[in-house]
């Protein structure tokens, strides 16, 4: 990464015509406060941490949805949520250096598929939006929940504040309230309704509009993640942005040139010009 795009990037979140969205990789320095242990964020280590530490069938290791789908089905919905409150609502973490850059960029717009809460922590200081992704709920056409934090606590909210900053968690979080996409069925739900339209609140339509995006700590060799991702930009600008890789496959090269993604090699932590230690 040359320090031309280095700054060019730094300038464009600070300004709000690019737009941070943050994968697991984003992760990959926050340790358990009490044992060392890393953070499960991306897909083997989350199926690792809901097995007991103990791998599940090939089949199911190809990726975190279709194994928390396994155990939906063994032993209900409410297992994969208490596991998954276990892990980001329970447990303390020590902060993670990226949630703490992004804390001084302060960007309007942040986008972070990640179900911890390090986001919403950088933003605590400051009032904010949270939109929340929801699935398979009744009661309401959307699958979204929207939240305002006034400094103090969140309080349920019926649309966003334009003059605050908007945090997006599609994939949930266990604060204010537990919900989270997870296995196969709730991406199925939660994509059918994105690419509908109804995932994705007015405002941030608008907002999302010609923007350019920095892609974070996110592979792209995984169809979940990129259905998902291709539909949260939809209306990006061309190019859509940037993804920082390190050692991109074919098929992340391919994606990338068909979605107009700029491929970096490098990760994050070059773009925050620090080392984390393996």
């Amino acid at each position: 990464m040359t320090p031309e795009l280095r700054a060019s990037l730094i300038a464009g979140l600070k300004d709000g015509s690019i737009v941070p969205y943050l994968g697991p990789g984003v992760l990959a320095d926050v340790k358990n406060a009490a044992t060392g242990a890393p953070i499960p964020a991306d897909s083997n280590s989350l199926i690792y941490a809901m097995n007991d530490g103990k791998p599940m069938a090939p089949k199911l290791m190809y990726e975190f949805p279709r194994a928390a789908m396994n155990v939906e089905l063994k032993r209900g919905r409410s297992a994969v949520t208490k596991f998954l409150n276990r892990t980001y609502g329970e447990t303390v973490w020590t902060r993670g250096a990226v949630h703490e850059w992004i804390k001084d960029l302060a960007p309007h717009y942040v986008i972070d598929i990640n179900r911890d809460t390090q986001l919403q922590d950088s933003y605590a200081g400051v009032p904010h939006n949270l939109i929340v992704g929801i699935a398979r709920l009744g009661g309401t056409d959307f699958r979204y929940k929207l939240y305002f934090w006034d400094g103090a606590a969140y309080q349920k909210s019926s649309e966003l504040k334009a003059d605050a900053p908007i945090l997006f968690k599609p994939m949930g979080t266990p604060k204010p309230e537990a919900n989270y996409i997870a296995s196969d069925a709730d991406y199925v739900d939660y994509i059918t309704e994105l690419m509908g339209g109804f995932s994705i609140p007015p405002l941030v339509k608008e907002l999302r509009k010609d923007k350019q995006y920095l892609l974070l700590g996110l592979r792209l060799n995984r169809d979940t993640e990129r259905m998902v991702m291709a539909d949260i930009i939809f209306s990006a600008a061309q190019p859509a942005g940037w993804v920082l890789i390190k050692e991109p496959t074919d098929k992340e090269r391919r994606f990338c040139k068909k979605l107009g993604l700029q491929l970096v090699e490098a990760d994050v932590f070059d773009l925050l010009e620090i080392a984390v230690a393996a």
